[in-house]
């Protein structure tokens, strides 16, 4: 509940509101079986239809009154419910944002989508049905109660007993809801594991010919989720047949004893149905309230899944000197420095001892087994992880020292799996240099061999659906390396960003980036010798060290790895260097 607390202070005033024109409508609630009491007890009793009508005026304005702060309530507790969920799935999404690869993992992307939307959703419903059905109910249950006591002490004591047998049973069921609600927000998750799963899995799914397979794993992760489900609308049916019971037994029970009570002249008729009605609006508010108190566990729950979020420590956290300014007049960008590196996870180091310079002006590729760890150096240039050992400077500058954000601001980078974003060809490339002019962004496409556009319906402004997927791979690394080239970077960093392209396109584009980026380090993570041939550096990875570091020439006379990676891709003369 501290997260509620902590979201709802912007809102205090909001809240304050809601609470006056909420009591406003149980006021007229609790005002008008008084007043249908008296009109009868001595207006129609004593047959004056001045006092009839008098009282009637009033309870037209009462009426009014009532529904005014009803609806004025439910609007203003809805707005709340809003703003409340904004600001915590804003809270989740920054917060995301911070965490480093090994700290999504610890909940997983099918888990985050379910937290950001159901989780919040159910949080959101909660708010309002707490405003509006719970916090009225000790303000209802009290002021009837006195005032069937004021009628009759008797039927005080019968309203009274009720009330508490009600509240006893919403306790038992509540503690009865809550492990399923756990459940059932657990086999949530699951079903957003598999269903993602086989959305974007669905050609390797159709390869493979297991649509059946697939489909029995579905039905088997919604079963879990039905079965629960129906557990929990079961609760609530018992819950629902039994408060009509209840609400049945006590005005019978009411119309009984009240009419031997006015029979022995302790009562009048009027107020036999000023006791129902009391009764009534006091077992309405308390069965609605035990409806929504049997939600309170799975939004209890919710909470507690949003704070896991909310409350873990990034393992990437932010440098204290991100004032002190970085020099960009030096030609070492980056410097590895005995840099050591191992997962958490795993037992022994994915890279170790590196030392190497990415110098201005210069090429430097990476190339080695798969598993090397040759992407992983790219990640830790940009602080998606933390070294374990060692340092990588920027411009003279420990990394760690820095803001991620001013960091990243210095880098380029293309991934090794080309992402584009659903929109136009024009906003992928804006999200490079938002204030790219449109001669600017069809020069871009030009060096990054992205000529096809100008042959696209629309141009720049074509459409690219999730993902890139209705462009090949080839088309998809060219676009990802122009949005990437947008941007004035020290550092631009292609990660196996041209397995896709033929050996004619790789070769005019590494020639039309040579004299793109002559005035910043250029570091290329490969698999091929042929991309990487004329790099003024090329640093060999073997089990995670570096076996060997320099031209192509020289390392053809010199490393066995990379002659052995050299025959195994190349023929003829060019693999004997």
């Amino acid at each position: 509940m501290k997260l509620i607390f902590e979201f709802m202070k912007p809102y205090r005033r909001l809240m304050v509101f809601v609470l006056i024109v909420m009591m406003l409508d149980v006021a007229g609630g609790l005002l008008i079986p008084t007043i249908t009491a008296d009109i009868i007890n001595h207006g129609i009793g004593g047959g004056s239809l001045t006092y009839i009508l008098q009282q009637g005026l009033f309870m037209i304005a009462v009426s009014l009154l009532t529904s005014f702060g009803a609806l004025a309530g439910s609007y203003l507790g809805a707005s709340l419910s809003a703003k409340l969920g904004r600001d915590i799935r804003n809270a989740l999404y920054d917060k995301t944002l911070s965490f480093s690869a090994s700290d999504m993992e610890r909940f997983g992307t099918g888990s985050m989508i379910t937290r950001t939307l159901s989780d919040v959703n159910i949080v959101q419903q909660s708010v309002i049905m707490v405003v509006q059905m719970i916090l009225p109910v000790p303000v209802v249950c009290i002021l009837g109660i006195v005032m069937a006591f004021r009628i009759d002490v008797m039927m005080g004591w019968i309203l009274t007993g009720v009330t508490l047998a009600i509240l006893f049973m919403a306790f038992c069921v509540i503690k009865k809801a809550a492990p399923l609600f756990q459940r059932l927000q657990r086999f949530l998750d699951r079903m957003n594991i598999v269903i993602r799963e086989n959305i974007t899995g669905v050609r390797v799914i159709r390869a493979f010919n297991k649509e059946l397979f697939e489909e029995k794993r579905m039905s088997r992760v919604f079963g879990d989720y039905r079965e629960v489900s129906v557990k929990v609308n079961r609760l609530f049916a018992g819950l629902e047949s039994t408060a009509l019971l209840v609400i049945n037994l006590v005005i019978v029970g009411i119309l009984y004893v009240g009419g031997n009570r006015t029979g022995a002249g302790f009562m009048k008729i009027g107020d036999i149905i000023a006791l129902s009605e009391y009764a009534i609006l006091i077992l309405f508010y308390l069965i609605m309230a035990q409806m929504v108190m049997v939600m309170l566990p799975r939004a209890l729950i919710c909470i507690g899944r949003i704070q896991d979020v909310l409350d873990l420590e990034p393992e990437i956290k932010d440098g204290n000197y991100s004032e002190q300014p970085i020099k960009t007049e030096g030609t070492d960008v980056i410097r590895f420095e005995n840099v050591s590196f191992c997962f958490s996870d795993a037992g022994e180091n994915t890279l170790s001892e590196l030392n190497f310079i990415c110098k201005r002006g210069q090429t430097t590729a990476i190339i080695g087994s798969t598993g090397s760890g040759k992407s992983t150096i790219a990640k830790l240039i940009l602080r998606f992880h933390d070294v374990s050992k060692g340092a990588i400077k920027l411009n003279e500058m420990n990394i760690r020292d820095m803001e991620q954000s001013h960091l990243r601001e210095h880098i380029s980078y293309v991934p090794q799996k080309a992402w584009l974003f659903s929109g136009t060809i024009a906003n992928n490339l804006l999200y490079g240099n938002k204030d790219a002019s449109e001669e600017e962004m069809q020069h871009i496409l030009s060096v990054a061999q992205a000529d096809f556009v100008t042959e696209l319906s629309g141009g720049l402004l074509a459409h690219v659906a999730q993902g890139g997927i209705n462009f090949s791979g080839g088309q998809k690394q060219r676009l990802s390396i122009a949005r990437a080239l947008m941007k004035k970077a020290d550092l631009y960093i292609f990660d196996d960003s041209f397995s896709a392209l033929d050996f004619k396109t790789d070769a005019a584009l590494r020639k039309a980036l040579k004299n793109q980026t002559k005035h910043s380090a250029v570091l290329i993570i490969a698999q091929r010798i042929s991309t990487i041939m004329n790099a003024d550096q090329i640093i060999v990875l073997e089990n995670g060290k570096i076996v060997g570091i320099g031209t192509h020439q020289s390392l053809m006379e010199e490393c066995p790895v990379y002659q052995d990676i050299a025959k195994s891709q190349m023929k003829g003369e060019v693999a004997r260097g």
